[in-house]
Formats: C-alpha cells, sequence, structure tokens
C-alpha cells in the first residue's frame, strides 16, 4: 500500500505518464472539461483542495519547463495570478493567452484535474519538461 507521496492514484498515474512536451491541466469548479479527454475530479467543497494547493503539491513530482495561464486570470483575479507565478522559477516560461483559446488548448491535454477552487479563471496548463539538474550534457 502506497503511503507516502502523491497519493491520488489518478493524478499519480498521469503524473508519471508525463513525457517531454506533454500537458497538464489543472482548472477550477466551474471549467467546462472537453469530451474524450481524460478528467481526475477531486473537487470537495467550495474551494476544497484549491488550485494553488494542488498545484504545489504536483510540483514536487512534476517537471515543467512552461505554465499557461489565461490573460483573464491576470486581469479578473490578479492575486490568484501572481500566487500562480510565484511557485515557478525564472527558468520556467510563463505564457499568457485568452481564456477561450486555454479552453481550446485543453482538447489536446492528457488530463485535467478539476480542483474545488471557486476563484475565476484560475486554470493552469504546466507543459512538462526536463529538470536540468539530472541529465547528463557533455557540451552546451
Amino acid at each position: 500500500m502506497k503511503e507516502i507521496g502523491l497519493l491520488n492514484r489518478e493524478i499519480s498515474d498521469v503524473v508519471t505518464r508525463m513525457g517531454h512536451g506533454d500537458e497538464l491541466c489543472i482548472c477550477d469548479a466551474g471549467f467546462s472539461i472537453p469530451l474524450n479527454i481524460r478528467d481526475i475530479d477531486i473537487s470537495l467543497k467550495d474551494n476544497k483542495p484549491g488550485l494553488i494547493e494542488v498545484l504545489k503539491e504536483i510540483l514536487k513530482y512534476l517537471s515543467v519547463e512552461k505554465v499557461v495561464i489565461a490573460k483573464e486570470t491576470e486581469n479578473v483575479n490578479p492575486t490568484m495570478f501572481n500566487n500562480i507565478v510565484k511557485l515557478f522559477d525564472k527558468r520556467v516560461d510563463i505564457e499568457i493567452i485568452p481564456h477561450l483559446k486555454l479552453k481550446r488548448r485543453c482538447k489536446n491535454v492528457k488530463a485535467i484535474i478539476r480542483t474545488g477552487e471557486f476563484t475565476a479563471h484560475s486554470n493552469v496548463i504546466l507543459i512538462s519538461g526536463a529538470d536540468e539538474g539530472r541529465w547528463i550534457v557533455e557540451n552546451k
């Protein structure tokens, strides 16, 4: 029985299957999930678990090279936007796109994790990358 680390078996499975460049969406409670996309609903009640809480836990196990956030997040809920951005160091690119474009992009993600977040436009796409400290590179 697994008793440590990422305990949700579906999330653990998705993170394990992520390869370089694969995309994973973590969304709020109201996000429209496209048909035929693997969705993992972990919402319990209003704001439980919250997006930031889930994001922090997943980032312990997933190397991310880029984050995609909707422009509306920055405009409508700048505190949430700033809290998301603060979780990433300067090596991680932040791409800001219109919310509608983010929703369309989610038709091609590996999975969507639905949280209980009730802060509008609290949706991110994580693009997996390689942790530069782990990979052997002879010449740069």
